[in-house]
């Protein structure tokens, strides 16, 4: 649980999947709310457990590039069922609010 504990850690996760090798501004672009501290610190816990690779490119100014490691990719497909069970509860809570509010 240590590897994916965190707000923002599955999102990211989910982000890399989605879009393929991002740059940091455009993971940060990708996640609306997540604060830039806390974006680097899960980049970096991430990078440390072999879930994301981080390529530095040496120029002017210089590159960051992150994408998922083949660890991250089988973790995310790990993860697929509680995203599919959290679109489900989303939907069936939102049911029961319509249901609700129309008494």
């Amino acid at each position: 649980m240590d590897v994916v504990s965190g707000k923002w850690k599955s999102l990211i996760l989910w982000e890399l999947d989605a879009y393929g090798t991002r740059r940091f501004t455009e993971l940060k672009r990708g996640l609306p709310g997540v604060s830039e501290k806390m974006l680097v610190q899960h980049l970096r816990e991430m990078e440390a457990d072999g879930l994301v690779h981080r390529e530095v490119y040496r120029e002017v100014p210089p590159r960051v590039e992150y994408s998922m490691t083949e660890h991250g990719v089988s973790l995310n497909a790990a993860l697929a069922p509680l995203g599919a069970w959290g679109t489900e509860r989303i939907r069936r809570i939102g049911a029961e609010k319509i249901v609700l509010d129309a008494s």
